[in-house]
């Protein structure tokens, strides 16, 4: 059984796909970029702006869920630039609470100061809910 995760508090997809699917214990998060669901319209000002608009919409999408970063257990960010690595990664860090940080991967695309950061999947460990970016 699937379940269908959507918020408005959250960019709507651009495309057939869904914000997140919960399909058993795991949770596919599609991959996000810095569009402020308010306006509609892509957050350019500096790679921080758009990181944290990337990290609050994916909060919004784990909200919806009922899960949080502390349930993150891998991530992957897309970066233009890889001179960007510091900024995103102060951001990214801010959002995860006590020595937990999931694993991390960084890859550079053609397009976007930084593309989207994907969650992939969600298992059930210990009665706890654990998702992993990719």
């Amino acid at each position: 059984m699937k379940t269908i995760i959507k918020t408005f508090a959250a960019p709507a997809p651009i495309g057939p796909y869904s914000q997140a699917v919960l399909a058993g214990n795991f949770l596919f998060v599609s991959g996000q970029i810095a569009i402020n669901p308010a306006t509609g319209k892509m957050v350019q000002t500096s790679i921080s702006d758009e990181a944290k608009q990337v990290m609050e919409n994916l909060k919004a999408i784990l909200e919806e869920a009922g899960l949080g970063f502390e349930n993150v257990v891998k991530t992957s960010i897309f970066l233009m630039n890889i001179a960007d690595f510091n900024a995103v990664n102060e951001v990214y860090g801010s959002f995860f609470s006590g020595d937990f940080l999931p694993e991390k991967l960084c890859r550079l695309p053609n397009f976007l100061k930084m593309q989207m950061w994907r969650f992939r999947l969600l298992r059930l460990k210990a009665d706890k809910l654990f998702l992993r970016f990719h």
